[in-house]
């Protein structure tokens, strides 16, 4: 099985937003770290798939700044194509000044500089653009 996924980085304020899965069908993805996102629908164009994903697990509008990444995985039991998007969160903020949004599908999250990233138990997938991402001053 293969699936095609956008993931947004979304940056504010020198942090990056940095989201918890829960309990999945998947061990090697269950309560693993991960840049929102989801699955493209077939004849959707990546920019708005993106888009509706973070409306629909988030609540929040984004501003896509540009395509950061296309990274491949092979997961065990399907592989995915990831196009990762280096964003803006939306206008609304919360009470400590950060984009402001619901965890829907999510366990957690937290914002971190970039230089902490390599903390988190990330999803084998998002781990390689940990990487690009400390290797770039995108601040």
């Amino acid at each position: 099985m293969h699936h095609h996924v956008v993931a947004a980085i979304i940056m504010h304020k020198g942090h990056i937003l940095c989201m918890k899965r829960g309990q999945t069908k998947y061990p090697y993805t269950t309560f693993k770290w991960e840049f929102p996102g989801g699955k493209i629908e077939p004849g959707e164009q990546p920019e708005h798939a993106l888009h509706r994903e973070i409306r629909e697990e988030m609540d929040m509008d984004i501003t896509i700044i540009r395509h950061f990444a296309t990274h491949h995985h092979n997961y065990p039991d399907f592989e995915v194509k990831l196009e990762f998007y280096l964003c803006h969160g939306g206008e609304r903020l919360d009470a400590i000044g950060m984009p402001a949004f619901t965890l829907r599908e999510h366990q957690a999250y937290c914002w971190l500089p970039v230089s902490e990233l390599h903390v988190l138990d990330w999803v084998a997938a998002d781990r390689p653009i940990i990487g690009q991402i400390q290797q770039q001053k995108l601040f």
